[in-house]
């Protein structure tokens, strides 16, 4: 039985992917059970096509995955708190957390949607009105000014982003008044911590997320030269979120307990009872 206990970043991405590779079945199994349909449909594009053919269903994809991942997320935690607690993890009781906590997870995924759609729409707009009127003026000075506020509106989104980091580990596993209120104890949890969220969000990112677009690219170059394997290729890079994702929830699971740890007395014995398991 592993401890919970405060850990610095390299020490959560070491148990995540030490959690992952200890359970990597049940792990796979349940990427399949939460990503099937988006990858399914994404190797339909890659064979019919690709995304220029069939734009609108890609982004329908899209926003099928985003809320697919919540539920994987949801489900991984299961897993992984499972094995804090030296108990066996078992793929049916993980997907029927997931299935348990589907709908404040789609109202908390749509409200972050929406809140992120609004600040990027307004950071936008600001650049389309601005940039041009300070370009006809011929002003340095004020292109400079421009491109800083866009900077300082991304570092804003992201900023945003950081402090709501962990309102799916908070709807999974808290007794919540309200699905919204998960927004408010995100951003609690995260207090003081933002810098160090965004340095885990980069390193998985790296490690997670370019890997796929990175062989996804390999796949669009070769489909010029050798199409054979260009599909091959782009085939793999669909189906390796099934693989990969799993290993983002077990970095995020991670960093949530190690929150509560920081913040409250969270040990073990919480965490069986928000489970139902002690």
């Amino acid at each position: 039985m592993a401890d919970l206990h405060p850990m610095e970043l390299g020490e959560i991405l070491d148990g995540a992917i030490t959690i992952f590779r200890r359970h990597i079945g049940v792990f796979v199994k349940v990427g399949i059970a939460a990503l099937w349909l988006p990858v399914a449909l994404t190797i339909y594009i890659q064979l019919a096509g690709g995304t220029e053919q069939h734009f609108a269903l890609f982004i329908l994809i899209q926003v099928i995955a985003y809320f697919a991942g919540l539920f994987l997320t949801a489900a991984a935690i299961r897993v992984i708190s499972d094995s804090y607690m030296g108990r066996p993890p078992e793929l049916r009781e993980a997907l029927s957390l997931g299935v348990a906590k589907i709908w404040p997870l789609f109202v908390v995924g749509l409200g972050k949607t929406i809140i992120m759609i609004l600040l990027a729409s307004a950071i936008g707009i600001v650049a389309a009105v601005a940039a041009p009127a300070m370009a006809r003026g011929g002003s340095a000075a004020g292109v400079l000014i421009v491109l800083l506020a866009v900077i300082a509106g991304c570092w804003f989104i992201a900023f945003v982003l950081c402090g709501y980091a962990v309102t799916t580990p908070v709807v999974v596993l808290e007794n919540l008044n309200g699905a919204f209120d998960a927004f408010g104890r995100s951003w609690d949890l995260t207090r003081g911590f933002k810098l160090k969220i965004f340095g885990i969000a980069v390193v998985a990112f790296l490690i997670i997320y370019l890997p796929i677009m990175v062989i996804g690219g390999l796949g669009g170059y070769f489909r010029l030269t050798s199409p054979g394997i260009g599909q091959a290729i782009e085939v793999f890079s669909a189906a390796l979120p099934i693989l990969v994702y799993p290993l983002f929830s077990c970095i995020l699971t991670l960093l949530y307990y190690d929150l509560r740890v920081r913040r409250e007395a969270f040990d073990l014995q919480i965490l069986g009872q928000q489970l139902g398991i002690t």
